[in-house]
């Protein structure tokens, strides 16, 4: 059979064939009723949009902006590389590409930038930021205004109905604590989870994931309160050189950030003689040096060019009111030892 045409939907929803393509092509001058009856002759039959022809007839491109943290290390620099790649390859193809890095651990900073967004010059955000009412409500409003908002690698709570791009950062939580549970002798010890910050979605998630397999699995190792560096790495050293000395039953290291470079150095300088079992976040230069070299253990990662392209794919599909694939936009974790890499 052939496909539905605009003169079948025109049909199929008692308008006009004017109407039809004004809602296709998102002009104005349609009535709401009107519109309603366009969708859901789209959904009846079976139309299927064409998003180059609505993009020629829009007679504009699609503008995408990246919204990352100013404070970062080298994953901060592999995710910006992998923007900038997506810029450069989606150029020909009427796609604009930017990214804009703020405070976003500043929440009252980063909801004034986002409310000054104009949706007439930005078609889609995908937004890194810890969580915060702030941010959360100031994103709500995007939406409500016609911006299409991707949770890129960290969420926020409620924000329910926009997409996100990253791991399931329980079922991550959950493997490290797999994987320093069996490294770890059958005798009692603690362990030491360090965070940037405990208000980030992705670090709440992933000691929630991690506490649930060190209970469950492992009754006989104690999971230490989380130390927060703020990225700082002078309160880096000081809290983790404190835990140590104070712990001297400490057999393990869990690194909840992306960022595990200040956090391993320190470790390293100061740790106990039998030395310690250390799993972190993300695979960048650092982290696979210290894979090679035996200071860490293992490395959960997950692709940072998926992730960007993904955020691009799904913030096009919106734009084009198309679902996304969701099998095409799951990143996997990845579980990299000194044998894989």
């Amino acid at each position: 059979m052939m496909r539905p045409t605009a003169k079948d939907l025109a049909e199929a929803a008692g308008v006009s064939l004017a109407t039809v393509d004004r809602v296709l092509n998102e002009r104005p001058n349609v009535s709401r009723k009107a519109a309603q009856k366009v969708n859901e002759a789209i959904d009846r039959i079976g139309f299927v949009r064409n998003p180059a022809a609505v993009v020629l007839a829009r007679n504009k491109i699609y503008r995408f902006r990246f919204v990352l943290p100013r404070k970062g290390d080298q994953y901060l620099q592999e995710l910006l590389r992998r923007v900038e790649e997506a810029r450069a390859t989606l150029r020909s193809d009427l796609t604009e590409v930017s990214v804009e890095q703020i405070a976003t651990d500043d929440p009252y900073q980063l909801s004034r930038y986002l409310g000054h967004i104009d949706p007439a010059e930005v078609d889609g955000l995908a937004v890194m930021a810890p969580e915060s009412p702030q941010v959360r409500d100031t994103l709500s409003r995007l939406r409500a205004r016609g911006v299409h908002i991707v949770q890129f690698l960290s969420g926020q709570e409620k924000l329910d109905t926009a997409d996100f791009v990253g791991i399931d950062n329980f079922a991550a939580g959950a493997t490290a604590g797999k994987i320093i549970g069996r490294f770890l002798p059958q005798e009692p010890a603690r362990i030491m989870i360090i965070a940037d910050t405990m208000v980030a979605r992705d670090s709440i998630e992933r000691r929630r994931g991690f506490d649930s397999i060190l209970n469950a699995q492992f009754p006989h190792l104690t999971c230490l309160p989380s130390v927060e560096t703020h990225g700082d790495e002078r309160r880096g050293e000081t809290v983790i050189r404190q835990l140590l000395e104070h712990n001297p039953t400490i057999r393990a290291a869990y690194i909840l950030g992306s960022e595990c470079r200040a956090s391993v150095d320190v470790i390293a300088r100061h740790r106990p003689k039998h030395g310690l079992t250390m799993v972190v976040h993300e695979r960048t230069p650092f982290s696979e040096e210290c894979l090679r070299d035996d200071v860490i253990d293992a490395i959960i990662a997950q692709d940072p060019g998926h992730a960007v392209r993904s955020a691009i794919r799904i913030m096009r599909a919106r734009a084009d009111m198309r679902e996304p694939i969701a099998s095409q936009e799951k990143i996997r974790i990845e579980i990299l030892l000194k044998e894989n890499l």
